[in-house]
C-alpha cells in the first residue's frame, strides 16, 4: 500500500475507457472519488489509504479553498475531496453547494468509476436509527427546497433511488435508510413534515446534491452516513453531534474501509 506516484496525471479509468467504446463494462472499479464535507471526517481516511495532499491545484478553479487527497490502495485509484475551509470564517464549507461544486469538478477532473459520499448525519430512533450506526442509504431527496407548483414540487424534492449495491449490502453489517438533505442543522416544523414525508431516517447536509450530480453525469454513486445525533431526541442536535463527532467518525471509517476492500478487484456489476 502506498500513495501513487502518477495520481496527479490522472490515467484514465479501465471503466471509462471500456464504456467510451461501446462495450459492456466488465473491468475492474480503477478509480474512486470520495466526497466528504469535514476534515475530522476525512483525516482518518487519508491516514488509513496513505492518501497525499496533492499540492498542484490547477485541476480546479484558482481560489477555491476545495483539498485533494491522493494514492493508490490496493488496485484502486483514490481521490478524497474534502471542500476546505471558508475563506472568510476559517470552518468547514459543509453544506450542498459546496458539495455540488466540489463533486461537479472532481468527476470532471478525475473521471472516477465510483463516487462515495461518506460523512456523518442526524438519524431518526423513531426509525431505529442509534448512536454510532452507519447506513448505506436506499434513496434521497430534499426537505428544505419548497416549489409548490406542480412538477416544480417534485423537482424541489429531488428524490431518487441510489446505486443498488446488494451484494455489498450482503458482505458488510450495515443498516440501509432513506436520506433526506437540507443547508440547516437544525429542523424547522416545514423541515420535520418534508422530511415525514421522504421517510427519511437520516438527514443531512450533503447527500442528495452529490446524487443530483452524480445522476447528472451518469456516474453511480453510494452514501455512507454514520449517526452523530438522533434528531427526534432529547439533546441539542448540536450539542449532541459535537459531543459525539470523533467517536462516530471512527465507525465512518471502518465502514468506508470495508466497503473499498470490498470494492477493490470488482466489477460496477459485482456490487
Amino acid at each position: 500500500m502506498a500513495p501513487a506516484e502518477d495520481m496527479v496525471a490522472n490515467p484514465p479509468s479501465e471503466a471509462e475507457e471500456t464504456a467510451s467504446a461501446g462495450v459492456a463494462n466488465t473491468s475492474p472499479i480503477s478509480t474512486v472519488l470520495i466526497v466528504i464535507a469535514m476534515h475530522t471526517e476525512a483525516a482518518p481516511l487519508v491516514s488509513k489509504f496513505e492518501l497525499v495532499e496533492d499540492g498542484d491545484k490547477s485541476m480546479f478553479p484558482k481560489g477555491v479553498p476545495w483539498v485533494r487527497y491522493c494514492g493508490k490502495y490496493k488496485d484502486l485509484y483514490i481521490n478524497l475531496i474534502w471542500p476546505g475551509k471558508d475563506p472568510a470564517l476559517g470552518v468547514d464549507s459543509v453544506g450542498t453547494i459546496s458539495a455540488s461544486l466540489v463533486t461537479y469538478a472532481s468527476i470532471q477532473a478525475f473521471k472516477p468509476d465510483l463516487v462515495i459520499n461518506a460523512g456523518t448525519a442526524g438519524g431518526f430512533k423513531a426509525k431505529g436509527a442509534s448512536i454510532g450506526d452507519v447506513y448505506l442509504t436506499s434513496a434521497v431527496a430534499f426537505h428544505d427546497r419548497r416549489i409548490p407548483i406542480p412538477v416544480f414540487d417534485m423537482y424541489g424534492i429531488g428524490a431518487k433511488e441510489t446505486f443498488s449495491c446488494p451484494n455489498l449490502l450482503k458482505q458488510l453489517n450495515l443498516k440501509v435508510g432513506k436520506l433526506s438533505t437540507g443547508d440547516s442543522m437544525d429542523m424547522s416544523p416545514h423541515d420535520e413534515s418534508a422530511i415525514l414525508a421522504n421517510d427519511a431516517t437520516l438527514k443531512d447536509m450533503e447527500g442528495a446534491a452529490v446524487a443530483y450530480v452524480a445522476d447528472l453525469l451518469s456516474v453511480p454513486a453510494i452514501f455512507l452516513k454514520a449517526v452523530t445525533d438522533i434528531v427526534d431526541g432529547e439533546k441539542p442536535t448540536a450539542e449532541e453531534f459535537l459531543q459525539n463527532l470523533v467517536i462516530v467518525t471512527a465507525a465512518l471509517d471502518q465502514a468506508v474501509t470495508q466497503v473499498i476492500d470490498f470494492i477493490n478487484g470488482r466489477c460496477i456489476s459485482d456490487l
